[in-house]
């Protein structure tokens, strides 16, 4: 049985707050700490606050989500879903991985850029991934590339880490780029990330994709991603494409889009 942590949010304030600005306080014998959503390295060290977080108290769905559609559009294209290579971007402690798992892929490669989150996903659920790399997508070692390359990887998801600075638009495309042609794509997003009104780089480099030429979309689905602290829904889109090509960088620069 994984201990219980006592983990109390704020009283008030907490409606003004953007959503990576969320925080908790965790109750440790005699003293309260502080910890934002978004401090994944104090998080990961402390086994099972993570689940109990994100999943028991604020009911995230999205490793449930992603992976069930995309099954869905594999088995549609007549492929088979248990041939797949993955590899899970911003995988953190494996809870993606656990669910692909589930559904039985071929290999499962991790990759996220902090030491917490390999030391989590190894301590939580040994032998999930096949291969685990702690690795900077935006400045990646050549040596490194050659190696993830060669698992030959015909998928990529992330989950529930676009958008907030988590994973930059680089590590993206450099993840996005390793997969095979024809390979296939699953991330989500939040909901805004849609809204034209939003003019971040990150927002406007998935509107782009979405519809260019390096990317065959097959399922776009609005779904409840978790609840906010408030208890109110906080909602994103689950994406699942294949992808027809590599994303050169001059086609980001060509639309605005820093890398």
């Amino acid at each position: 049985m994984q201990k219980r942590h006592r983990i109390q949010f704020p009283k008030a304030e907490s409606s003004n707050l953007q959503q990576n600005q969320s925080y908790f306080y965790l109750q440790e014998s005699s003293k309260q700490r502080k910890i934002r959503f978004h401090d994944y390295d104090e998080i990961y060290q402390i086994p099972g606050l993570y689940e109990q977080l994100f999943y028991d108290r604020l009911k995230c769905s999205s490793p449930l989500k992603v992976t069930s559609i995309l099954e869905a559009a594999v088995r549609q294209s007549q492929d088979n879903f248990s041939e797949l290579r993955v590899l899970d971007l911003g995988a953190g402690n494996g809870m993606m991985g656990e669910e692909l798992k589930k559904h039985g892929v071929s290999r499962l490669i991790g990759v996220d850029i902090i030491d917490e989150a390999h030391d989590a996903a190894i301590r939580d659920r040994p032998g999930i991934y096949d291969a685990y790399y702690v690795e900077d997508f935006t400045s990646l070692n050549a040596g490194i590339k050659e190696e993830i390359i060669s698992w030959q990887c015909d998928c990529m998801v992330t989950v529930a880490a676009l958008g907030f600075g988590d994973i930059p638009v680089k590590a993206f495309v450099e993840a996005f780029n390793i997969i095979k042609s024809e390979g296939w794509v699953a991330f989500n997003i939040k909901e805004s990330f849609f809204d034209t009104t939003d003019e971040s780089g990150f927002s406007k480099m998935i509107r782009e994709l979405t519809f260019s030429k390096h990317l065959d979309v097959y399922y776009i689905e609005r779904y409840r991603h978790r609840l906010s602290i408030d208890g109110e829904p906080l909602y994103y889109f689950a994406i699942v494409a294949r992808k027809k090509s590599d994303v050169p960088y001059s086609f980001l620069q060509s639309k605005g889009i820093e890398i």
